[in-house]
């Protein structure tokens, strides 16, 4: 198997304040490969369901990227539409893990996010960002769509704000125009400040009362609970359009350039 198929890691940590820290990382600017996403949809879970965990802060390693999407490495590599179907069903297991998880998430974004970056963002209960935090959908550009992310980038930001975002495909939106829509609570300027001001209020967080935490949780993410088949029907359509003409040819220009 590609080397950079197996890269990359997800890490876990617990304080004494019952203060959880899911970090991943991928050395392609923090694309997620298949395997990389079940193993961090199964650490969201578990992580979630330990008595320890009071609450949980998902963050990425590196500077300058959150997160990059999908691997074009292993999208290229897809040779029917099964295999499609599994991998963006990658993107839906995290998703789901964070909207089913017991306890609040806070994200930690302190780069760019793009694609499926876009959706773990918005999969958080509450985020953090800086202002190098620009976002973009970049799915159509390569002729796939985001499917998969789109229902909770919409839920979170709004029908038009996903359509400007899905639609204008090519084009970065700054971090204030993400936290103008919703989808960051806090714009910080740096990455200093953005790990003060996380630490911060997880730590509040963590001294609430947890049942209160776990059923606002549940009140939150509301009306979500048929996300499972969603996804995976969303997770479908990209898995056909991935082996189009179109999309193949866009990829390896992508690659290429």
């Amino acid at each position: 198997m590609n080397d950079i198929l197996t890269a990359g890691k997800v890490e876990t940590s617990t304080d004494a304040q019952g203060v959880a820290t899911i970090s991943f990382f991928h050395p392609s600017h923090n694309s997620l490969p298949g395997a990389l996403l079940t193993e961090l949809a199964e650490t969201i879970t578990r992580v979630g369901r330990e008595a320890a965990t009071k609450v949980i802060i998902l963050r990425s390693e590196g500077e300058k990227t959150f997160c990059a999407g999908a691997s074009f490495d292993e999208l290229i590599a897809i040779e029917d539409e099964a295999q499609g179907q599994v991998f963006f069903s990658g993107f839906a297991k995290v998703i789901n893990a964070c909207c089913t998880c017991p306890k609040i998430i806070i994200g930690r974004v302190q780069g760019k996010a793009i694609g499926g970056g876009v959706g773990v963002a918005a999969a958080t209960d509450y985020c953090f960002a800086t202002a190098q935090a620009a976002v973009k959908l970049s799915e159509l550009v390569v002729g796939i769509g985001p499917f998969v992310v789109g229902p909770v980038v919409e839920r979170k930001i709004g029908t038009a704000a996903y359509g400007q975002l899905a639609l204008d495909a090519g084009e970065f939106r700054s971090a204030a125009w993400a936290q103008e829509k919703g989808l960051y609570a806090t714009v910080v300027d740096s990455i200093e400040v953005l790990d003060a001001a996380v630490a911060a209020f997880a730590t509040k967080l963590a001294a609430y009362n947890p049942e209160a935490l776990t059923d606002l949780k549940q009140v939150l993410w509301a009306g979500t609970d048929h996300w499972d088949t969603l996804l995976s029907e969303r997770a479908a359509i990209s898995g056909r359009l991935v082996l189009s003409d179109f999309t193949r040819q866009a990829i390896r220009r992508f690659k290429a350039g």
